[in-house]
């Protein structure tokens, strides 16, 4: 309330599939309508090869359950709940459509799908004037960064970048506001980046 606005937290596994409906169901039952969906649990497991010896390939479905399956789970769920005129917001990575390094070949192909998947939904809602988009962040200063990094990025990696330092995290979510705001009623089925140029 501090913001002047009411907000709760509810816990779910994204990697369960049948907790999606559930969820929704609290977020219902708190809120009474639902707006805006925004698609942002993930995992990464990434720095092995696809022919190396020490592939944890467990993991890695693990990796397309969270991030791929939960999201449509999840907007399955959602889709004949939410508003006219709402919002959906998948966080993607920019490695869906690029992959400037070795070991990330099977996250990247969990964000690709993502992108896809919100284009066919961006066809099948826009009859209810529902928007979805994805926002493609590259580097940012999150936990997950951290973990697949370790203590700094790679000279060589910020080298990559037309602008070189990683993004705020508000400079991502400026653009979720807005996409999720009364001025982005009009994009749709849109994958935009924020990666300062990565892959240009």
């Amino acid at each position: 309330m501090a913001q002047g606005v009411r907000a709760t937290a509810n816990r779910s596994d994204q990697a369960d599939l049948a907790a999606a409906r559930p969820l929704l169901e609290q977020v219902l039952a708190q809120f009474g309508r639902l707006d805006i969906l925004v698609n942002n649990a993930a995992i990464a497991v990434q720095g092995h090869n696809v022919d190396g010896p020490a592939l944890d390939t467990a993991n890695l479905d693990r990796q397309w359950q969270v991030n791929v399956m939960g999201a449509v789970a999840t907007t399955r769920a959602a889709a004949p709940r939410l508003a006219d005129g709402g919002r959906i917001i998948f966080i993607g990575s920019l490695l869906g459509t690029r992959v400037p390094f070795a070991g990330a070949a099977d996250y990247a192909v969990t964000k690709a799908a993502v992108a896809g998947y919100a284009r066919g939904v961006a066809r099948d809602l826009g009859g209810r004037n529902i928007t979805v988009n994805v926002i493609q962040p590259g580097l940012m200063p999150t936990d997950m960064a951290a973990d697949v990094l370790g203590d700094g990025i790679p000279p060589a990696l910020l080298a990559l970048h037309p602008i070189q330092r990683i993004a705020t995290l508000e400079e991502v979510a400026a653009l979720a506001c807005y996409l999720a705001g009364p001025h982005g009623g009009y994009i749709t089925g849109g994958v935009h980046d924020v990666a300062g140029g990565l892959g240009i």
